[in-house]
């Protein structure tokens, strides 16, 4: 993974570094299974590819294969249960979050020659397809349905309360690099749900591999060391947070958490 952090974003397959990324909590299970697996959804795909060229005749050829043949879907009733988050573990169950089965359709979309990109959507993973022409927002957690700008609104305001209101940033595309960071952000988040500081101290540990000049991750590696009264290792990471700051202000949050880090020494 420490490679795919380094790696230009054209370097790495996004399916197969999910892969990589599952395998960590799975020590000991072949990956062999899952690539074959993912090689079989790129030939039924294929096999299926549309006869009509247009973007709704695409979106239905990755519904008909993922959600249909082979039933992926999104899992409404243990939503939060973290296999949802296991690549592996949602091949093996045939159900995940939408970050997850997004990867999914990511790969099979461009095994098809398509493009799709995650987009910036907040908490509820959506994905781009752009194909013969045309353009459609879809939804991995409902079988790769083509979601409209009021399905979109009425989703957001699920996730983020009555208030919320679509905005452009919603709609631009993030890199592949970002959609796995927040595939294991969601393992992250679980942990500390559950109050388990070591067990999220080490996926953040996992996402700086993916991201290695990321100070924000540093800072709150930093937080979570802290909490757990690792003094040393907190007082490490915040001064990484302090050299990756992207701006001043992220540079002088992560300086004074330092400081008040450093002061406990005293």
């Amino acid at each position: 993974m420490r490679a795919v952090g380094a790696a230009p974003e054209a370097a790495f397959e996004i399916a197969e570094a999910a892969l990589a990324l599952a395998v960590l909590d799975r020590p000991g299970v072949s990956l062999d299974f899952y690539r074959r697996h993912l090689a079989t959804l790129e030939h039924d795909l294929a096999a299926n590819a549309p006869a009509e060229a247009s973007i709704a005749s695409a979106a239905r050829t990755l519904n008909s294969v993922l959600a249909g043949l082979y039933g992926y879907q999104g899992d409404r009733q243990t939503y939060d249960d973290v296999q949802n988050a296991n690549l592996m573990r949602v091949i093996d169950r045939r159900k995940g979050l939408p970050v997850a089965l997004g990867v999914l359709f990511l790969h099979g979309a461009r095994a098809l020659d398509w493009t799709a990109r995650g987009l910036a959507f907040p908490g509820h993973f959506l994905i781009r397809l752009e194909a013969f022409g045309g353009r459609a927002i879809l939804d991995p957690f409902d079988g790769g349905t083509i979601v409209q700008p009021a399905a979109m609104r009425r989703i957001l305001k699920q996730m983020a309360g009555p208030k919320a209101e679509l905005q452009d940033a919603y709609y631009q595309p993030v890199s592949d690099r970002d959609v796995l960071l927040r595939l294991v952000n969601n393992i992250k988040g679980r942990a500390l749900q559950q109050g388990d500081a070591g067990r999220a101290a080490e996926i953040v540990e996992r996402m700086l591999w993916l991201a290695p000049e990321s100070g924000g991750l540093y800072r709150e590696l930093s937080l979570i060391e802290s909490a757990r009264g690792n003094l040393a290792r907190a007082i490490a990471a915040a001064e990484q947070a302090v050299a990756r700051a992207d701006d001043d202000g992220q540079r002088g949050e992560a300086a004074l958490l330092l400081q008040q880090l450093k002061a406990k020494l005293n």
